[in-house]
């Protein structure tokens, strides 16, 4: 078997490479690993490496040559040059080589909550695999909804094995606490200077807060979380399984994470102050129960591993951080 990874460079191919080949149910598989802007660095023997764009087709013909399996990991965010080559244009060139081959047994697409909106649009229910997709505004979460229909109808059109997981806000490392940080040091969003005024931000920083977003209803704003570690757990389980072809999943944690609990953790182990933060954005539950029974899936870090990694964590100086999309 061959597997091809795009943007194995990133967040989660630099996670689930070494996953990979450690597996001893992967001991004889080989690896193309697909990169552009960044290249990842292996002595492995079954590893390949190949650079270029997954919109040119001469490279898309070239890392699909023996290729069994692929997992596609490559994205790109709020950049619409970039984004229509690498969701669009890249994948469609993928799918319709894959689809001729005599040896494709399995396309796999990591998606986002992106496509359902996440903390955005509002759900009067938890989030399964059959609610309707509502992308919150914006290049990315259209390509990803652009992404799950391509795929599904390849799935329709050709008979396409495919499987995709839908994943929530994906933290390593020390992300989770950076998701927090009031100053430009801040990994991800909402931007503060939108939410309060720049008195109250300066006194927040000044302070040592811990922002508690609320959701419209006044409760504590409810949001969705995956650890890289739990995700790429999930992607072996579903790599080369029969179960999975043909089948969405949601990938997330088993309860979405409430800022009021974080804020308590942290209020004990911390001594960080609460500050109350009126959004108006809402509160989901990204429901896993599908992958939990048909995968045999479970997530194992839940909300105090969570807090306590991304807490105790110490970068050295090999070990800055990374934005891993523009935009």
């Amino acid at each position: 078997m061959k597997l091809l990874v795009t943007g194995a460079a990133g967040k989660v191919g630099q996670a689930f490479l070494p996953a990979f080949l450690n597996e001893q149910r992967f001991s004889e598989w080989e690896v193309v690993a697909l990169c552009n802007n960044r290249v990842i660095e292996t002595d492995d023997r079954r590893v390949t490496v190949i650079r270029g764009s997954m919109a040119d087709e001469r490279i898309v013909e070239r890392s699909l040559e023996g290729v069994s399996h692929v997992l596609h990991l490559a994205a790109v965010k709020e950049s619409p040059d970039l984004a229509i080559d690498v969701a669009l244009k890249g994948l469609y060139l993928l799918l319709d080589r894959f689809r001729r081959s005599q040896v494709g047994r399995q396309f796999m697409l990591l998606s986002g909550d992106c496509v359902v909106g996440h903390i955005f649009q509002d759900y009067a229910a938890p989030i399964t695999e059959a609610s309707p997709r509502r992308a919150y505004p914006g290049i990315y979460g259209l390509t990803k909804v652009m992404e799950e229909v391509m795929l599904e109808q390849f799935g329709i059109q050709y008979g396409l094995h495919y499987t995709i997981l839908r994943a929530p806000w994906i933290m390593e490392k020390d992300d989770f606490r950076y998701a927090f940080e009031l100053d430009d040091t801040q990994f991800g969003g909402p931007p503060w200077e939108t939410l309060v005024d720049e008195t109250t931000l300066e006194r927040l920083r000044q302070g040592g807060f811990f922002p508690a977003m609320r959701d419209p209803s006044g409760g504590f704003l409810k949001r969705n979380f995956i650890h890289v570690d739990d995700l790429v757990g999930a992607i072996l389980l579903s790599l080369d399984n029969p179960d999975a072809y043909g089948e969405l999943f949601n990938i997330a944690m088993n309860d979405p994470v409430d800022y009021g609990e974080v804020s308590a953790l942290l209020e004990t182990s911390r001594q960080v102050q609460r500050a109350d933060i009126a959004t108006p954005f809402h509160s989901n539950w990204l429901d896993n129960a599908k992958a939990r029974k048909v995968l045999g899936w479970r997530p194992m870090i839940g909300l105090e591993e969570l807090v306590e990694r991304a807490w105790n964590y110490r970068r050295g100086e090999n070990d800055p951080r990374i934005v891993w999309y523009p935009g």
